[in-house]
């Protein structure tokens, strides 16, 4: 349901399940994206990651008809269908959002329910021109079971998040550029083009201080102000004892792009 392809310092993951417009959530999926996503995080070779969908569709979320037919990751108990998405869906956001390195999302086409909420755990957005979005959990009877509720707000705010999700509307591309959750728009037959680009600028950055940012990023989004500052201290001191810093600096005064090294 997903495939690692590997571009230079660039990992390409692309949600491989066309045939059900890249539905999530089935049994087993949680540990193949872990997995892949512990796999860039041990290659320092790495630098950034593009997440997109395969034939149609980003990801039209959860398989609605084994919902119906309660199978799967949705058979059982209470208790049970509680422990399958811990140990499911929420294993592929949690090794999403903790991707060290920073993670692209080329949305492609539809984006909905738990497909939305997915490409919310990239780190930037771009978007295809033909692309929709909706957290249409509310038209199934259901909440957010993904943490969607936590991330949401913190990407287009909370006014934003409550429309989306108390309507269960779905919006275009322009309308999600409008309201900050995605970056920019391009054409269908750019996107991948466009990600491409923009994953090559940052994979030009020194691999060790872009790991750290990212995180620093993630921690200031729910760390006080005291609490970053002094990781902000520490990060930094280690920073400067890096050879990437030295070549930084020795580009800078010399007046020629960086070759950062990872060292």
């Amino acid at each position: 349901m997903i495939t690692l392809e590997k571009n230079g310092p660039i990992a390409i993951l692309t949600l491989n399940r066309p045939d059900a417009m890249n539905a999530l959530g089935e049994p087993g999926d949680g540990e193949k994206v872990r997995d892949v996503c512990a796999q860039i995080n041990s290659d320092r070779a790495i630098r950034c990651a593009i997440i997109t969908g395969s034939g149609r569709g980003f990801s039209a979320g959860g398989n609605v008809k084994a919902m119906r037919e309660r199978v799967g990751s949705f058979a059982g108990s209470p208790a049970e269908v509680r422990e399958n998405y811990r140990n499911g869906v929420h294993m592929i956001v949690r090794a999403l959002y903790n991707l060290e390195v920073p993670l692209i999302a080329a949305v492609n086409g539809a984006a909905v329910g738990l497909g939305c909420d997915v490409a919310c755990m990239a780190d930037i957005r771009i978007s295809s021109d033909n692309a929709r979005y909706g957290v249409t959990f509310l038209k199934l009877g259901l909440i957010p079971g993904d943490g969607g509720a936590w991330l949401l707000p913190r990407v287009i705010g909370m006014s934003r998040a409550c429309e989306l999700l108390f309507t269960g509307n779905i919006i275009d591309a322009k309308t999600a550029e409008e309201w900050g959750l995605v970056s920019k728009v391009v054409p269908g037959d750019k996107l991948m083009e466009e990600a491409m680009a923009l994953a090559t600028q940052i994979a030009k950055q020194p691999p060790h201080s872009l790991r750290v940012a990212k995180q620093l990023l993630h921690q200031g989004a729910q760390a006080s102000y005291d609490t970053i500052m002094e990781m902000s201290a520490a990060a930094q001191g280690l920073m400067h004892h890096t050879k990437d810093h030295d070549e930084g600096v020795a580009a800078v005064l010399e007046k020629r792009e960086a070759v950062f090294k990872g060292e």
